[in-house]
């Protein structure tokens, strides 16, 4: 196809989550033709199609897989296709369009070609970015700069772009956005002010196949920030460094410590630096867990970045409060203490949080398994508990490996998040285990629409045992 525009061009947006409602949205506020695609169908999304039908958006509900025939109605006509995350950019129907000069974009890219010209800070990697994304917002709004947060949480981009365009609007000083390398892959013009890469860890392979395409598009984020920020105590990223472009690094030990001292650093008795210069003790986080140091450093050097001083930045973090899902203190039952930390969707976060409790704990893991190595989280649940309770669809699976290990404790399997609950409890009185930790290792899908969802569901189990308040 040639790169002449077409007549009576047509905007054609895949997907009708919330990334793909708010990009047809905004097309239309522009005056533009819109049809969007979604290749499932049911009640609910029958009653979303005819409500944006109402407002001159066209929906159509395929009730099968994306498939090349869904577009040749239109193929004279197309002027853009606009992809939204979950759909997987190298599908063989997207990569055939791109092979005819059809122009593609991800939501995130629609939306950032409106938002350009306001300063940015663009927030990746396989765990800490909701966290990174949550502080740093926080410390802006606490020291008066608007902000806009978005991108993988929050609003999707495309409906803070549609907000600029109201009459109320005001006039925003940052966007804040988290991004999943899912955004980032479909987003070749994004250019944030600030890039921050908080780890890399084996995740989303299902997708990208292996390690070195989902570092390489992690780095084109960082390559095209103005401003890089990263974190010297991630293994994958320390060791790739001579393949990054160059940046502020940031790291929860004594400088010391580090083959290439990093900027912002904690002392022995807790202090962060800047350099040399002392800046606030890390009491001031409130929030459990070596990798919440790591975070508040990237947050730190941010700020200080943009111009927050370092007693600003202190007064601010007093009043964070932790986020949920992620290790979420629920409260206690005796001396039992019962955390939630639904979020943990890979085996590199559960070890995290299994690191962060109390021991001897009981862990609750399971759900759909992802790829990658689990074997240093089964060494982490042999250091950290005295037994294990796992549900869901990867509940056998798990045993099979926790056993090849030569794990001595007590490991339970039930059939939903229910009864592993409730085991949890009974064995944890019995093993006289200080914490029940909610800590996956899986994504959610097999019995929840996401890990929110399965977190949910926990806190309310807890609560029924007069546990939270």
């Amino acid at each position: 196809m040639s790169k002449q525009k077409p007549t009576n061009p047509i905007y054609i947006v895949l997907g009708l989550g919330s990334s793909g409602i708010n990009a047809a949205k905004l097309l239309k506020s522009e005056g533009k033709n819109v049809l969007v695609l979604e290749n499932n169908s049911n009640e609910d999304l029958l009653h979303l199609s005819k409500k944006l039908k109402s407002e001159g958006i066209e929906v159509s509900l395929l009730g099968e897989p994306l498939n090349i025939n869904h577009f040749t109605p239109f193929i004279q006509r197309i002027s853009s296709i606009i992809v939204s995350p979950g759909i997987d950019w190298e599908h063989k129907v997207l990569k055939k369009l791109r092979s005819k000069n059809i122009n593609m974009q991800g939501e995130i890219e629609l939306a950032w070609e409106r938002l350009n010209k306001i300063p940015s800070i663009g927030i990746t990697g396989t765990n800490g970015k909701t966290t990174v994304t949550n502080m740093l917002n926080h410390i802006l709004e606490f020291n008066n700069l608007r902000t806009e947060m978005g991108g993988n949480i929050g609003k999707a981009l495309s409906e803070i772009a549609l907000g600029t365009k109201q009459k109320d609007y005001k006039k925003v000083n940052w966007l804040v956005l988290e991004l999943s390398s899912y955004q980032i892959e479909g987003s070749l013009k994004l250019k944030p002010t600030i890039g921050i890469w908080t780890t890399l860890t084996p995740d989303h392979l299902e997708r990208h196949k292996n390690m070195e395409t989902y570092f390489k598009i992690k780095r084109r984020l960082l390559e095209k920030s103005s401003i890089r920020i990263y974190n010297s105590d991630d293994k994958y990223l320390s060791k790739r460094r001579k393949d990054l472009p160059q940046g502020i690094w940031v790291g929860a030990n004594q400088q010391s410590s580090y083959s290439h001292y990093p900027k912002f650093w904690i002392d022995q008795k807790g202090y962060v630096f800047e350099d040399q210069t002392q800046l606030f003790h890390t009491s001031k986080l409130k929030i459990p867990g070596k990798h919440n140091l790591q975070n508040l450093l990237l947050v730190t050097a941010a700020a200080r970045e943009i111009g927050i001083d370092h007693l600003s930045i202190a007064k601010s973090l007093n009043t964070f409060e932790p986020l949920p899902h992620r290790l979420e203190y629920l409260g206690k039952i005796g001396k039992l203490s019962f955390y939630n930390d639904s979020k943990a969707t890979n085996f590199d976060s559960s070890i995290t949080a299994l690191k962060s409790v109390p021991t001897p704990i009981v862990l609750i893991a399971g759900g759909i398994q992802k790829k990658g190595d689990c074997q240093n989280w089964v060494e982490q649940i042999k250091k950290s508990t005295n037994s294990i309770v796992l549900y869901g669809s990867s509940a056998i699976d798990l045993k099979k490996v926790i056993l090849r290990s030569s794990y001595e404790a007590e490991i339970i399997v039930k059939q939903g998040l229910e009864e592993a609950t409730k085991a949890s409890i009974d064995i944890a009185r019995k093993t006289n285990s200080k914490s029940v930790l909610l800590s996956p290792a899986c994504a959610s899908f097999d019995q929840y629409q996401n890990y929110e969802q399965r977190g949910d569901h926990f806190k309310k189990l807890v609560k029924e045992y007069g546990v939270i308040k």
